[in-house]
Parts: structure tokens; C-alpha cells; sequence
């Protein structure tokens, strides 16, 4: 007994230095993520406020975009698969992230936000706080298993300190690698850097929206039904944003061999479809209207015309991330199915929030967490069978095309039930 009791101490006491180091670096990548993202939302909401006193500026998205693009095209090669460029540098280390990703997606982002273009912000934080992070690979003397580490740490920063979401943060830099695995060797490093850039984006001013969720229904047998049919719709529009990004990306390169050409074209084309439908509520992020669908029913077709025109601008190479724009897709989707599945508004708009992310980024553990952290605990058990079902059922595609599959969604489902004698012969 005394020489385990020795053994165990002296494991323990080990592990110190390491533990330390790590959060060190950890809380260097809080600080450096967190700062980042704060600059960023903060010169969004100029960007966006500018934008909306300026209807008129729809027009110079095309030049904005060519201007994007020509950007990308001279300085920008090497880091404009972003996201993808980051997980797959975390499965298979090669070299460190080139620091002038971060000015390159936070200014390609501004300006397509600044013209109309319906993106995001996630996937910019996310590249700002790992391209950052990855810059203390030489400086601490990181091994190749460390980078990866790290890597992790500045996705699960950036994502925290952007939405207010440190929980969710931290898994989603460990859920999104691999379908159906998560990775616990860095959970420490990702728990730190996503509670610290959160603090440190607070500390900056910055104020994120806060969704009313109200009345919540008991858990019961036609709740949950409900919820589930709901999940189901909510990963088929999963997909269908996911195989529809990545074809009219693909469409867009296969026609158009000249890259900054393709936002230029893609301006264009938005332009003239926002200008002809009176479309503006679907340009930049959306939140008015996201908050909107937590109030009162909008129209139906809301969630096809940000799918819409948020496909045409990522497909077509404009900067930022698919995160917001999925919260709107599900928000308002929601909203349209509450009435059929007679819940409330704001609970199903809620759901349909985080679980068309849920499918779309095969991440059903961090938008659980997500809807706790956003919506309160109540509303815990609706939204994991929510975002499991969601999951389920969005195929096998996502946002992220490096995201490996670690265990197939369906495989356990399948062999886990003996098939009939009689289809065994």
C-alpha cells in the first residue's frame, strides 16, 4: 500500500510542471484570442451599422469583392481554405499557420459584412484565435503532439470569446475535428483559453445579444415527439446548407478560373437579388431578425432566403463564417414550425438555433451546451434531443470538409440489433 501510495504522489507531482506550462500558454492564447475577437465585433457593429445607414453601398459590393479576392489571390494563398487549413493542421502538423492570416480574414471580413455579403463571424474568430495561438509553437517549444494542442485551444478561444459560450467553446474545438470522436488529451488547455478569452472579450465592452426564451412546455411524450420531428427537419436543412456550400463552391472554381472574379460575380448577383426582392434583412449577420424570430411568427420562407444568399456568398468567396447564419436558418425555421407542431415560438426558434448548427457542423454536444448557455438550463433536455436528432439525420457532410470521420453517425445503430434469422441465411 505505502508504494502506491508513493507511486501515485510522485505521478502527481510530475504532471505539475507540464499542467503548469500548459496553462501558461493557454491563458496567453485567452489573452491574445480574446483581445482579437473583441476588435473584431467591435468593428462589426460599425461595419453593419454604417451598412444599413447606407443602403445605397449594396452597389460596391462586386468591387468589394474583387477587392477581397485580388487580396486573397497576391497575399492570401496560402490560408484561404481557413477553417479547413486549421483542422487539418491539427490531424497532420506540417508547418506553423502564417501570422498574416489574421489581418487577411478579419479584413475580409469586415469589408464583406461592410457591403452586404450574408456571412458569418464564427470562422473568423476561429482563425484569428488559432493562427494566434499557433504563434507560441516556437516560442515554448511545442512538440508536433503539443502544436495540435494548442491548435485546439485557439479554436475553442476564439469560438467562446465571439458568441459568450466558453462551455460550448471548449468542446467545440474537440467535437468538430472527427465525426463521432473527441479528443480529452486537451480538454484542459481548450477549458482555460475559451473561460479566459471570454472574460477577456467582456473586458474589452463588448455586450453579446441575449435571446428571450420565455415559456418552456414539460417534458412529456408529445413534447418530446415534437421535438424530434423538429430535429429531423433541422438536420435535413443541416445538410442541405453544407452539400449546397460546397457545390456552388465548387461550381464557382470550375467556372470561373480567375479567383478574385468569383466574389465579383458573386457581389453581383447578390446585389441584384437583394435589390429586386427588397432582400435586406438577409444581408450581413441577421441578428434583428434572429431576435425577431424569438418574439413573433415571420415569414415562412425566411430560413430558404438566408440559406439562399448565404450559400451564394461563401460558395462565391466572400470571408467570414457559417455559424450566425445557420442560427438564423434555424431560428426562424423554428419559428415557421411551431405552429404545425403547436410550440412555442420562441422555444422552437430557440432549438432550431442550435441544432441546424448542430447538423450542418456535426457538433451536437457544443450546441447543446450552447442552448444551456444562451437559453438557460430549462431548456437542457429539449435541446440535446434536438441536436442529436439533428445530427442523425444532416448525412454525412458538413461545413468543414477536413472533419474526419472518426466513427460513422449510423454504424453502432446498425450492428447493434441482430437482423432477423430468416435475412440471415
Amino acid at each position: 500500500m505505502t508504494n502506491s501510495s508513493n507511486i501515485f504522489h510522485i505521478e502527481q507531482i510530475a504532471l505539475l510542471p507540464s499542467i503548469g506550462k500548459w496553462l501558461c500558454m493557454a491563458s496567453v492564447v485567452a489573452a491574445l484570442a480574446g483581445s482579437a475577437a473583441a476588435i473584431f465585433l467591435m468593428t462589426l457593429d460599425h461595419a453593419t451599422a454604417w451598412r444599413e445607414a447606407h443602403r445605397w453601398s449594396i452597389w460596391l459590393l462586386p468591387v468589394a469583392g474583387f477587392g477581397v479576392g485580388m487580396v486573397y489571390h497576391l497575399a492570401g494563398r496560402s490560408v484561404e481554405r481557413g477553417n479547413n487549413l486549421i483542422i487539418d493542421e491539427i490531424h497532420d502538423p506540417q508547418k506553423v499557420i502564417p501570422l498574416r492570416m489574421v489581418p487577411l480574414v478579419l479584413g475580409g471580413t469586415v469589408v464583406s459584412h461592410l457591403f452586404g455579403a450574408s456571412v458569418g463571424r464564427e470562422g473568423t474568430a476561429v482563425q484569428m484565435g488559432a493562427a494566434l495561438a499557433d504563434q507560441l509553437t516556437q516560442l515554448f517549444r511545442v512538440t508536433p503532439e503539443g502544436r495540435r494542442v494548442l491548435l485546439m485551444a485557439g479554436m475553442s478561444a476564439g469560438f467562446a470569446a465571439v458568441f459568450g459560450t466558453p462551455l460550448a467553446g471548449t468542446i467545440f474545438g474537440l467535437e468538430v475535428l472527427a465525426i463521432g470522436r473527441i479528443r480529452h488529451d486537451a480538454l484542459l488547455p481548450c477549458v482555460v483559453a475559451s473561460l479566459g478569452a471570454d472574460q477577456v472579450c467582456l473586458a474589452w465592452g463588448v455586450h453579446h445579444t441575449h435571446y428571450a426564451i420565455g415559456t418552456i412546455v414539460p417534458v412529456g411524450f408529445w413534447s418530446v415527439a415534437a421535438v424530434i420531428v423538429a430535429g429531423i427537419v433541422f438536420g435535413l436543412a443541416g445538410m442541405a446548407f453544407a452539400v449546397s456550400a460546397h457545390r456552388v463552391g465548387a461550381a464557382a472554381k470550375r467556372w470561373i478560373s480567375y479567383a478574385p472574379l468569383r466574389p465579383a460575380i458573386g457581389g453581383i448577383l447578390i446585389a441584384l437579388a437583394v435589390w429586386g426582392f427588397d432582400a435586406w434583412h438577409y444581408t450581413g449577420l441577421g441578428i434583428p431578425e434572429i431576435v425577431r424570430a424569438f418574439q413573433q411568427p415571420v415569414s415562412p420562407w425566411d430560413f430558404f432566403g438566408k440559406m439562399f444568399f448565404t450559400v451564394l456568398s461563401l460558395g462565391t468567396g466572400f470571408k467570414g463564417g457559417e455559424v450566425t447564419p445557420l442560427f438564423y436558418i434555424g431560428a426562424t425555421l423554428g419559428n415557421a414550425l411551431a405552429p404545425i407542431l403547436h410550440l412555442p415560438f420562441a422555444m422552437l426558434a430557440g432549438l432550431g438555433f442550435v441544432a441546424v448548427f448542430a447538423g450542418a457542423a456535426n457538433t451536437p454536444i457544443a450546441t447543446t451546451l450552447m442552448a444551456i448557455e444562451l437559453f438557460g438550463p430549462a431548456i437542457g433536455p429539449f435541446a440535446a434531443i434536438a441536436c442529436v436528432t439533428a445530427y442523425l439525420f444532416s448525412g454525412g457532410t458538413g461545413v468543414y470538409h477536413a472533419q474526419l470521420i472518426g466513427r460513422g453517425k449510423h454504424g453502432m445503430y446498425r450492428g447493434a440489433i441482430a437482423a432477423p434469422e430468416s435475412s440471415i441465411r
